[in-house]
């Protein structure tokens, strides 16, 4: 390879670490062309799978900072799949790839700038997808968007009986009120109007019984 198409290719590379949400290592030593094109096919859109020259690799792991995590990873055949969508499908279609055809080693790789084991992308493998998370959280907001609804639905019959109990108890207790009250001279507690006519003579005042 002349100078400028390593130049070129370890820009490439460099760019890909760069732009990609992770990155597994692998070695793929056996597999034939026709079996790295069936895993191709099935990383689908969530992940590239590149077949990579180790110094060349190193350099742009090197440049583009993760150098640590995968230097000691570049020995034989190399390939990298470099992960573009969701990084639980990519670690799921390598580990099913993997089983299904042993001469797939997955060796590490990288992700958010950290370096992951085997052990970790296959704990990765075992969770469940983005699509199958948003899913359920659509879900979960739906339902929850429902209960609020209904009881806002609830809320102006439970106003209306509530303004209801409460106009019936002040009319209650107006009318307990109003029959409490004595009317006036309908015969209550208080003194008793009396006529002069009915006043007799004895409690007449003093003048007035020394002028008969």
């Amino acid at each position: 390879m002349a100078r400028a198409d390593k130049v070129t290719a370890v820009a490439e590379l460099t760019e890909r670490f760069q732009s990609s949400e992770g990155a597994v290592l692998t070695e793929y030593r056996g597999l034939t062309v026709a079996q790295l094109a069936e895993l191709r096919g099935s990383l689908g859109d969530s992940a590239t799978f590149t077949v990579v020259k180790n110094t060349l690799t190193k350099r742009a792991a090197a440049e583009a900072g993760v150098a640590d995590e995968l230097g000691s990873l570049l020995a034989g055949p190399s390939a990298i799949a470099f992960v573009q969508g969701d990084v639980v499908e990519a670690a799921r279609g390598l580990r099913d790839f993997s089983r299904a055809n042993p001469l797939l080693v997955i060796k590490g790789g990288v992700l958010d700038g950290k370096a992951i084991s085997p052990a970790e992308i296959e704990r990765l493998a075992e969770l469940e997808s983005r699509e199958v998370l948003l899913a359920k959280l659509a879900g979960g907001m739906k339902a929850s968007m429902a209960r609020a609804a209904a009881v806002f639905n609830a809320l102006p019959v439970q106003m209306a009986q509530l303004a209801e109990a409460l106009r019936a108890k002040q009319e209650g207790e107006g009318g307990a009120a109003g029959a409490a009250a004595p009317a006036p001279g309908s015969g209550g507690t208080g003194p008793a109007e009396v006529s002069p006519a009915e006043v007799s003579p004895a409690e007449a005042s003093p003048a007035e019984a020394g002028t008969e």
